[in-house]
């Protein structure tokens, strides 16, 4: 299990946009298991929705971009650089994500060819997807 202070030797991100808590496990270069719990004072739900609190999709897709970057940066060969989107393929957002839920937060590197690759990436509430695709990356 590691906790933020030690994901952040990993990757660059930092508050407040670092978007993951802790990670269960990983295994360099191969996959990733993260959670991220979603707190009723996040800054985003001041905004979106007031009333009716959503988490953005597109910060559940940095979750898991986050996530599989810690799969891909925790290698040797990549340590102190950054990975960047490439795209966002096949993603689905089936549920809603609100304060108070955890986010389980899972990527699996599909493909690699140099400095490009492919996470398969899904998140998950209480078993239940929330999101589902396939997020490209870069190694810079």
């Amino acid at each position: 299990m590691l906790n933020q202070e030690q994901i952040k030797k990993i990757i660059p991100q930092r508050e407040p946009f670092l978007m993951i808590d802790e990670v269960e496990n990983y295994l360099p270069g191969e996959s990733c298991t993260a959670y991220k719990k979603v707190r009723k004072e996040e800054y985003y739900f001041k905004g979106h929705f007031p009333g009716n609190p959503i988490m953005p999709g597109v910060l559940i897709v940095e979750s898991l971009a986050q996530t599989g970057a810690v799969a891909i940066l925790s290698m040797e060969e990549n340590k102190g650089k950054n990975a960047l989107f490439g795209g966002i393929d096949k993603l689905r957002f089936k549920k809603q994500v609100v304060p108070g839920d955890t986010l389980k937060l899972e990527v699996k590197i599909i493909k690699r060819k140099g400095p490009i690759g492919i996470g398969e990436a899904i998140a998950t509430v209480d078993g239940k997807v929330a999101a589902k695709g396939e997020l490209t990356f870069a190694i810079v």
